[in-house]
């Protein structure tokens, strides 16, 4: 086949690899459009350069060694560039959408304010809104969807555009807000209390108080002030002398002392007080104050009303004065002239008429009084007069309970039932009190004689002061009033009953009841009012089309063909009439008409009882919409909802998303399990794992001596070098090197990646792991920097020189080298000094005649070495002339996707010899300049470049490098000489490095890649046109 331009093959190629440069839209998904692009791009052209080659064949030539150099004409492939015109197809979205990620959705010229763009200027509103952009809220007077529902709210109440709910306004209430506050609340849901005092109202609607007459204030809280009086303060009051006007009547309250209409008027004698109201009391010519009614006694009376004479002892006005009438004589209460008793005599009684002892008439009789006891007898009668704290007919007897002193007249002080002394009237308090007269009683937690003993009561109770006992609070009982009144009873010693209907609690203490939710009144007998229920009756129905609601839950009672939770939507499914009372016919969730009953089809469902589903492709409300193009689904759209079902791996509204990095499966809902960097698979979590790791989850590491992608390939590290799961890379132990360890360390380098220098010295040896020094003969130290001592020679200094007469010893080999006057092996042979030929004479330079011949001899055998060396490699370069020069070897591994295949028979460009490839494994020392992959298989979908890869030459163990091309090497055949070639095209716009045609692709470095804008070219057989040789001898 003639070598010649491949332009075809490349447009061929560039139409292949096409598709890498299309659009990222999709054409099979919903309003995506397509149009035909026109765009230039530059190929290259492959064809046959014909270059002058040396190479070397055996010959006459003994001034070359046998050797002479030929020329050859052979051909390489070279690459030159041109321009093609192509077309592609180019996704849009048509008229009407636009791009939004790798989708097309509708687009809306005016943007749907409370709704979203479901096609080219249409927007679907939300609830409660309408117009062509969803801007539009409903009237004031309707509500619900296209606003089709009239609002039946009162006083100007707003109604909720959505749901149709009252929204009342400040002082009104009920489900149509068609009621007035309660009394004593006003404003926005009537939630506030009034706060007016005094009987005064508020306004359902501002909560202002209108006061009663004869209050003012913001809250009434006040009464007129004096002066004023009636409605709004606004009468004056008349009254004169003090006289006050009642804030409401206006009607005057006379102060003490007059009387009349406007008080005026002063008391009439004989009447007093406010109005002159009261009548005086007054005796014995006593006076009348008319303010007080209080009596100014004349002397000499005293009491209340003056009804009363002075008591004995006093006298005069008020009785202010004491009597000086003595031996219990009386005086008068007028004036206070004394009245003496019979026996005695003078101005103040005091004179005895008997001598002290006697009595009687003619003073003849003996007292009969005990005279330890007794003061005095009466002179006339005998009587006696006792001491202090004595009485009794002859002074024989103490003062009775509650009285002391002479006579036991005095009466004593002591109160709350203490007892007095009866002599001086100190008291003895009773239980529970103290104090001089125990008038005080005990304070409180104290109790007992003295107060000394401490209350135990509970809960604020009180303790007698007497004997501690508990006078417990309302609420409590028991000895320490520890204990609560029982259930159902109240107040002081939980006598009361309780009075709370409706399972209602009442306060232990003042009986008030907490009524339970729906119920209120004093005693919880009433039912919460319409429009309200709950605890306290706080709580508002929220009912839109209901009767009220339930007084306890809330429940709201609905209208007919109204139900849920707020009466706010139709009969439940299935239900409609009365209360929702009748059976619907319709089928699959649809619902019908409250009143009528006819069937309205569920979103996804026709027919007149909705029994069919939408046809496929079609969803939604009344099957109208048309399903979008799901990607990776198990069929069209759901018919109601319109939503793909998506395969597993797969999500989006068009399934057309892979599962996001860490997600798998259905919906992508399930986690993908997978450590150390692994790859999920979308579709059923299966990890790909990162090389170095194995298992299910990828949390396996590979065995020691394995590495790569699933640990497939066998680690060759050597000497303990630890291998790279990830890569196989080899990393040595102190003193290994290499790439997989196997060479030591270089000469003069020791330990952990070679880097230690060795410091031996004198030619010794250096550990390559620990650096260690092995001297050589005749050295030690260190790093065997010292010779062996005087005396010591040979490995380790461990001989001893055997040299006599004073003689020194070689370090390394131990001979002797003797004195003057002396020689042999240990000189101990006398011997004669030479000075025109030797300065010196030892065993080291003898010129014995044995010593001689043997140095000849090592000579000679040298000479013989050196002339069969030379004769060897003459023989090489010989045989090696006589073998072709291999420029590069390519084995391909061709398979049945490829575009090109290689028949036939390759020839070689020498001699027109035809070679056969029988075997495609070569050694490494055939080929010394590189190694050439196979490049990716080409397949319909393949979009990656190929490329060369150029490796450098092997390590220093071999000199040549490996040929590699696929795994199968036995079976590849085929074997030509030509430069292979591998390219694909390179995409537009991108940046080249390409190869310059004649450039040699020997000379390429290490992993250089031809890139991909070269034509995938047919690989074919070099040119069998004459073959030239050109001597140059």
């Amino acid at each position: 086949m003639p070598l010649q331009c491949h332009g075809t093959v490349l447009l061929a190629v560039a139409f292949f690899f096409l598709p890498c440069i299309t659009s990222s839209l999709n054409l099979e998904d919903p309003n995506v459009c397509s149009h035909w692009e026109r765009y230039s791009v530059t190929v290259q052209e492959s064809y046959a350069h014909p270059f002058d080659q040396i190479y070397y064949t055996s010959c006459t030539d003994i001034l070359n060694w046998f050797k002479c150099t030929r020329h050859r004409v052979s051909y390489r492939i070279a690459y030159r560039r041109g321009e093609k015109t192509m077309y592609r197809r180019k996704s849009q979205c048509c008229p009407g959408f636009f791009e939004n990620g790798d989708i097309c959705v509708p687009h809306c010229a005016e943007s749907c304010v409370h709704g979203r763009c479901m096609a080219p200027n249409t927007c679907q509103c939300e609830p409660g809104w309408g117009g062509s952009n969803c801007s539009s809220t409903c009237d004031s007077g309707h509500w619900g969807p296209h606003c089709s529902n009239r609002c039946q709210c009162q006083n100007k109440a707003l109604c909720n555009p959505i749901t149709g709910a009252c929204i009342c306004s400040p002082g009104y209430r009920g489900w149509r807000c068609e009621e007035v506050c309660e009394v004593g609340t006003y404003g926005n849901g009537c939630q506030q209390k009034c706060q007016c005092q005094n009987g005064a109202t508020c306004h359902h609607v501002t909560g202002e108080c209108k006061c009663s007459p004869g209050y003012t204030g913001a809250f009434c809280e006040d009464a007129c002030p004096p002066g004023k009086h009636g409605q709004q303060c606004e009468e004056r009051c008349p009254c004169q002398n003090g006289g006050i006007c009642h804030h409401v009547t206006g009607e005057c309250s006379c102060p003490a002392g007059w009387m009349g209409t406007v008080c005026g008027q002063p008391c009439p004698e004989g009447r007093f007080g406010p109005n002159c109201s009261q009548e005086c009391q007054c005796h014995n010519n006593a006076l009348c104050s008319s303010s007080t009614g209080q009596c100014l006694c004349s002397p000499g009376y005293t009491g209340e009303r003056c009804q009363d004479e002075c008591p004995v002892g006093t006298y005069g006005a008020g009785c202010t004065k004491r009597c000086r009438c003595k031996n219990s004589s009386k005086c008068y209460h007028n004036y206070g002239n004394c009245l003496c008793e019979p026996g005695f005599t003078g101005q103040m009684c005091d004179v005895r008429l008997c001598p002290k002892g006697n009595y009687g008439l003619l003073c003849d009789k003996k007292c009969p009084c005990y005279s330890q006891n007794m003061q005095s007898c009466h002179p006339m009668s005998g009587e006696c007069t006792c001491l202090s704290g004595w009485s009794g007919l002859y002074c024989n007897e103490t003062c009775r309970p509650g009285f002391y002193g002479e006579s036991c007249q005095q009466v004593c002080q002591c109160q709350n039932g203490a007892d007095c002394h009866s002599v001086t009237g100190k008291c003895f308090c009773a239980p529970g009190f103290l104090g001089f007269d125990c008038s005080v009683q005990c304070p409180a937690g104290s109790h007992g004689v003295n107060c000394s003993s401490t209350c135990n009561c509970k809960n604020g109770a009180q303790c007698s002061p007497v004997d501690g006992s508990c006078f417990c609070k309302p609420g409590w009982h028991g000895v320490d009033c520890s204990i609560n009144c029982p259930s159902g009873t109240w107040g002081l010693g939980c006598n009361m009953t309780c009075l709370c209907g409706n399972e209602g609690a009442c306060d232990a203490v003042t009986g008030h009841c907490t009524c339970a939710a729906g119920w209120r009144g004093n005693k919880c007998d009433l039912q919460c009012q319409d429009g309200t229920y709950g605890l306290d009756c706080k709580e508002r129905c929220d009912c839109s089309h209901a009767d009220g609601c339930h007084h306890t839950t809330g429940y709201c009672h609905c209208l007919a063909g109204w139900t849920g939770i707020h009466c706010d939507s139709v009969c439940a499914e299935g239900r409609w009439g009365p209360n929702c009372s009748l059976t619907c016919n319709c089928k699959n969730g649809a619902s019908c008409s409250p009143d009528e009953g006819t069937c309205e089809c569920a979103p996804g469902y026709r027919g007149s009882t909705c029994q069919r589903i939408c046809s496929p492709g079609y969803f939604g409300h009344r099957c109208s919409q048309t399903c979008p193009h799901c990607v990776h689904s198990n069929g069209p759209c759901h018919h109601v909802s319109g939503q793909c079902d998506c395969l597993p791996g797969f999500k989006g509204s068009l399934c057309n998303e892979v599962c996001p990095s860490g997600y798998y499966g259905k919906k992508c809902a399930l986690s993908c399990t997978c450590t150390n960097n692994g790859t999920c698979n979308p579709i059923d979590g299966s990890c790909q794992c990162f090389p170095g790791w194995i298992g299910n989850d990828c949390s396996q590491p590979c065995p020691p001596t394995q590495w790569g992608p699933n640990c497939i390939h066998t680690c060759n590290c050597h000497n303990g070098a630890y291998c790279s799961a990830y890569d196989g890379e080899c990393k040595c132990t102190p003193g290994w090197t290499g790439l997989y360890c196997t060479q030591r360390c270089p000469l003069g380098f020791y330990g952990k990646d070679c880097s230690q220098r060795c410091q031996c010295r004198n030619g010794a040896d250096c550990d390559h792991i620990s650096g260690q020094c092995t001297c050589r003969t005749g050295f030690m130290g260190q790093h065997c920097e010292q010779k062996c001592p005087l005396g010591s020679y040979g490995y380790g200094c461990r001989q001893v020189c055997d040299c006599l007469n004073n003689s020194t010893c070689d370090h390394i080999t131990g001979t002797c080298y003797c004195n003057n006057g002396w020689k042999g092996a240990r000189c101990d042979q006398a011997g004669v000094v030479v000075d025109s030929l030797n300065t010196f004479t030892s065993a080291a330079v003898q010129v014995d005649n044995y010593q001689i011949g043997a140095i000849a001899g090592i000579i000679v055998l040298v000479l013989l070495v050196l002339f069969l060396l030379l004769l060897f490699i003459k023989y090489r370069k010989k045989q090696k002339g006589k073998e072709p020069p291999m420029a590069v070897t390519y084995t391909p591994a061709m398979t049945g996707t490829t575009d090109y295949t290689i028949t036939g028979t390759i020839t070689y460009l020498v001699k027109g010899i035809p070679y056969h490839g029988s075997s495609s494994s070569l050694n490494s020392s055939e080929n010394p300049y590189a190694t050439i992959k196979d490049p990716p298989m080409l397949t319909t979908k393949n979009t990656e470049c190929g490329y060369v890869e150029m490796k450098s030459p092997a390590r220093r163990d071999s000199p040549y490098a490996e040929i590699t091309t696929s795994s199968h090497l036995t079976n590849n055949k085929n074997v030509y000489e030509i430069e292979p070639t591998v390219s694909t095209i390179h995409g537009t716009g991108q940046s080249s490095d390409c190869q310059q045609p004649g450039q040699d692709p020997y000379d390429l470095p290490k992993n250089s890649h031809i890139p991909c804008h070269y034509d995938v070219l047919p690989a074919r057989e070099s040119p069998t046109s004459d073959d030239k040789e050109l001597d140059s001898d």
